[in-house]
């Protein structure tokens, strides 16, 4: 009797399938959950790269377009632009950076002026050496730089997706004039 008991124990155990579904579900959901933050997390980081990558564009090209000379006033409302192109991702972690380079008679590369936002302690420095990529380097040229950086910190899944810089930078010619004169 004891060995008819446990057989059809164990025949209703096999059968029962609610159960068993139960145990698969609760085996795969931790699984499921750590996948699910972490393409969440991915594709916002993925979105935010892009935007940042629009905004040192967008950002640049704006500058490119001023008339010489190029107010401080002006130039800040440019910058501060920024945060609109950033939308709808928060602007407290960005930092955009404008600069003229100038090369002289011989292509040495220098700094002709610079500006940041929201921190102006991000500028370059004027006057400063700069390495211009090969192919644009030459003989009395200007031209516009831009920089954005922009520090991504996932909501969730600090273990899945580590907080990271992202940035991208542009170079551009202006637009109305050989070069722009700026504040310092």
């Amino acid at each position: 009797m004891t060995r008819s008991l446990r057989s059809d124990r164990l025949t209703r155990f096999a059968s029962q399938e609610k159960g068993i579904a139960a145990v698969e579900f609760a085996l795969t959901l931790p699984i499921m959950l750590a996948l699910f933050v972490g393409v969440t997390q991915v594709g916002e980081a993925v979105s935010i790269s892009h935007k940042v990558t629009v905004t040192a564009r967008t950002i640049t090209d704006l500058v490119t377009r001023e008339y010489s000379p190029l107010t401080a006033a002006q130039l800040n409302i440019d910058l501060q632009a920024a945060a609109q192109v950033m939308a709808p991702f928060p602007s407290t972690t960005l930092n955009v950076t404008v600069s003229e380079i100038s090369t002289d008679a011989n292509s040495k590369a220098t700094v002709t002026w610079s500006q940041s936002w929201p921190n102006s302690a991000n500028a370059l420095q004027a006057g400063s050496t700069f390495v211009l990529p090969s192919s644009l380097s030459g003989a009395k040229i200007s031209i516009i730089y831009g920089q954005v950086t922009y520090g991504y910190t996932p909501v969730i899944g600090y273990n899945i997706i580590k907080p990271m810089t992202l940035s991208d930078s542009i170079y551009l010619y202006p637009r109305t004039s050989s070069s722009i004169t700026c504040c310092s």
